[in-house]
């Protein structure tokens, strides 16, 4: 996978990162949506958005998982010294690379409740939830295999399991300030931006 030094960010913080942030923005374009009749009423709009919900939130949670987990068993020992991006910093850079697309979704989101009051919030919040959950899944993943999933970063700047993408390297449980499944690390080992670590903690 390369010589020398190289960035790694967490394959589960990535995935993790849009979750909380589409879940709110669904939740409240939703709120703002019972607040507006619509054409459909306030009771057809909440009924589609429960269904949109679950469909947004199977298909984010089962989008790409064959290849999440084709990459995860190819995945290999990363180098030595490389440098472990901190989990603030994978997740400002999909917020930062992705914050107008984000704006246009929750303005489209607002839009939509004149026509159908929730439904859109409600899909938007379901994607969100579908991501948590996967993320959920990819740490089950390292958990049971013993290691952490990695990417370079110059690897994912579309999606950590996109067909250019060649392979995840690992690291003991131990690294990063990241748990398995991307939660903070709280209390334990931290290997901040741009500090360079052994990859065998």
């Amino acid at each position: 996978m390369g010589r020398g030094a190289y960035a790694l960010a967490r394959v589960a913080v990535i995935v993790r990162a849009p979750a909380v942030r589409l879940w709110w923005l669904g939740v409240l374009g939703a709120g703002i949506g019972t607040l507006v009749p619509g054409l459909t009423g306030r009771r057809t709009g909440l009924l589609a958005g429960a269904a949109l919900f679950v469909v947004a939130a199977a298909a984010a949670f089962g989008a790409r998982r064959r290849r999440y987990a084709e990459l995860a068993r190819g995945a290999s020992r990363a180098g030595r010294s490389v440098f472990l991006q901190d989990r603030a910093v994978t997740a400002r850079a999909w917020w930062r690379a992705r914050r107008w697309w984000l704006a246009a979704a929750f303005l489209a989101v607002v839009g939509s409740s004149f026509a159908v009051p929730a439904a859109a919030g409600l899909a938007l919040a379901g994607l969100g939830a579908g991501l948590w959950a996967k993320a959920l899944w990819l740490g089950g993943l390292e958990r049971r295999a013993g290691h952490l999933l990695w990417v370079r970063t110059e690897w994912a700047q579309g999606s950590p399991a996109a067909t250019s993408v060649p392979g995840y390297l690992t690291t003991g449980l131990a690294a990063g300030d990241a748990l398995p499944g991307g939660a903070r690390r709280r209390g334990g080992t931290t290997s901040p931006a741009g500090v360079k670590v052994s990859a065998a903690r």
